[in-house]
């Protein structure tokens, strides 16, 4: 395959800047600003999605997308199956990284922290709260496991009866504990605005200007 030159791909980020004098010292209050603001965005199919990058069992990094589901001044929550590729590796290290990214904005936040399961009770209350297909295809597929085909998964639908429509064990959310926060802000000529918020021994949130 020839390789495709994309070295000429420019866009110049123009739309908005991050002042310091008006600067939210609580990094939480400044996300929900932010994510308040992308889905403002019509623009934006999914402002909740975000990419979770894990240290997978073979010591790489892998990263996808997931969506948060719920978030305040104790962390993020996103759900997912216990034992995926995710969940394996957030078992043996729990430290996490979150991505958002919305175009349109020409804004990125990453989050570095710790995921943490929480509790059944609270897991078992948004399944029971999800569609019925979603439910469905929580308790059916073995995420990342290796499967035939997809009339596997086609049988199993045929064969889960509507009494076993419940929360799998297997099954579960996890809150990621912030520890920094990066802001991104796109600017001209790529000397981009970067606040990152990093959370010291005594708790409180310390903020330094990065250099693009």
């Amino acid at each position: 395959m020839k390789s495709k030159n994309i070295g000429k791909y420019r866009k110049s980020y123009e739309k908005k800047y991050i002042d310091d004098k008006n600067l939210d010292k609580i990094p939480f209050h400044l996300f929900e600003k932010w994510f308040n603001d992308a889905c403002d965005d019509n623009s934006i199919d999914e402002p909740n999605a975000m990419s979770l990058s894990t240290i997978g069992l073979n010591g790489y990094p892998r990263t996808r997308v997931v969506l948060l589901k719920e978030f305040g001044n104790d962390g993020y929550i996103f759900y997912t199956n216990y034992n995926s590729r995710k969940g394996e590796s957030i078992k043996v290290n729990s430290r996490v990284s979150l991505s958002f990214f919305w175009p349109s904005l020409e804004r990125q936040i990453i989050i570095t922290g710790n995921a943490i399961k929480i509790s059944d009770q609270k897991s078992e209350k948004y399944f029971n709260e999800r569609p019925k297909g979603s439910k469905i295809g929580a308790i059916i597929s073995p995420q990342s496991q290796i499967i035939p085909d997809r009339l596997f998964l086609e049988k199993k639908i045929k064969n889960l009866s509507e009494n076993n429509i419940k929360k799998p064990n297997y099954w579960g959310g996890y809150i990621v504990k912030p520890i920094i926060f990066e802001f991104w802000q796109g600017r001209p000529n790529r000397l981009h605005d970067r606040i990152e918020f990093v959370l010291n021994e005594t708790n409180e949130w310390i903020n330094y200007r990065l250099a693009p």
